[in-house]
């Protein structure tokens, strides 16, 4: 089965790519950090894509633009993954040629596969490790949305024969992270359709003309912190916040709405603030929601542009 991205596809590996993953494996710096040895050979490489390679869950990383595999990513069910997992949880693990580090390729196939291992084959907890000095790959996991879960000290490693210390993170169903930037399309794309559903019946032709140009707007939207919540590895809602504290946008799908999903993205987006006070400009559709999570209004409703809104203030409900 092939996955495929929107810079990406992920298949399994031929005979035919030993060339190029000689190319990249080959170099020092990316094995042995990732836990295993540089490949010494053409051959060496043919022979490690028929028998490692080749195993179910395993894919090359292939360049749309160039049709050339510059990486690996496999997800490893229950017994087959390093950790001793049960059946309905996976590991995932993945390098990149270094000529791509840095350009959001693995993050990009990664979250494919996270959609992947939840959704079709419904796993209910997907785990992921680096090991101590790989700080790429570390920030790979954090931007996925993957949790430090603990520390595995001093362990013995086969494949390279030596000692080391390797980090543990987990990622539940059911998440909250940063957007990426290649997200940001997809984000916008689910704001207007919730306010189309929701909201664009209590505006203005003016309104509605002036909310999408916002969204259009490729500078505001830059300037913003995007925060998406995900569910079996699906975006379903979205919160964004510009200046350091005040809430641009809040949205989530019709169908998840009532499910807590909100609330895990504003408490998210509340811990990272680190503010006393968060403000936003609530549409009238949405000051009942805001109110439920500790919000005051700060003025009467307010016209602009054809936008209604409510000023209010982030106060936190008493115990």
């Amino acid at each position: 089965m092939n996955l495929e991205t929107e810079r990406l596809l992920l298949r399994p590996w031929k005979a035919e790519d030993a060339e190029s993953l000689y190319k990249y494996a080959s170099d020092d710096r990316v094995g042995p950090i990732a836990g295993w040895h540089p490949h010494k050979s053409v051959a060496d490489s043919r022979q490690i894509i028929n028998d490692v390679l080749s195993s179910p869950g395993t894919y090359a990383v292939v360049l749309k633009e160039t049709n050339e595999p510059v990486g690996s990513i496999g997800l490893m069910a229950g017994g087959n993954s390093n950790l001793n997992l049960p059946e309905n949880e996976a590991e995932i693990g993945y390098w990149i040629g270094v000529p791509y580090w840095g350009q959001g390729f693995i993050p990009e196939a990664t979250n494919e596969l996270i959609r992947f291992a939840f959704g079709k084959l419904k796993l209910d907890r997907l785990w992921c490790g680096y090991f101590d000095g790989n700080e790429k790959s570390k920030r790979c996991q954090e931007k996925c949305g993957f949790k430090y879960h603990h520390t595995n000290k001093d362990i013995y490693w086969s494949l390279t024969d030596d000692i080391r210390t390797e980090h543990i993170t987990c990622l539940e169903k059911r998440y909250v992270r940063p957007l990426m930037s290649f997200e940001i399309p997809q984000a916008v794309n689910l704001i207007w359709e919730v306010f189309l559903q929701f909201e664009a019946h209590e505006y203005s032709k003016e309104g509605i003309e002036h909310f999408r140009a916002s969204l259009d707007d490729k500078e505001r939207t830059k300037a913003m912190k995007w925060y998406g919540v995900f569910d079996n590895g699906n975006l379903i809602g979205v919160l964004t916040m510009r200046e350091p504290q005040h809430i641009g946008g809040f949205f989530v799908k019709a169908d998840d709405q009532g499910k807590g999903f909100g609330r895990m993205l504003f408490e998210t987006a509340k811990a990272e603030c680190k503010r006393p006070e968060i403000t936003v400009n609530s549409s009238p559709y949405a000051v009942k929601i805001y109110k439920h999570l500790g919000f005051v209004p700060t003025a009467e409703e307010q016209t602009v542009n054809g936008i209604r809104f409510t000023p209010m203030k982030y106060s936190p409900l008493e115990d």
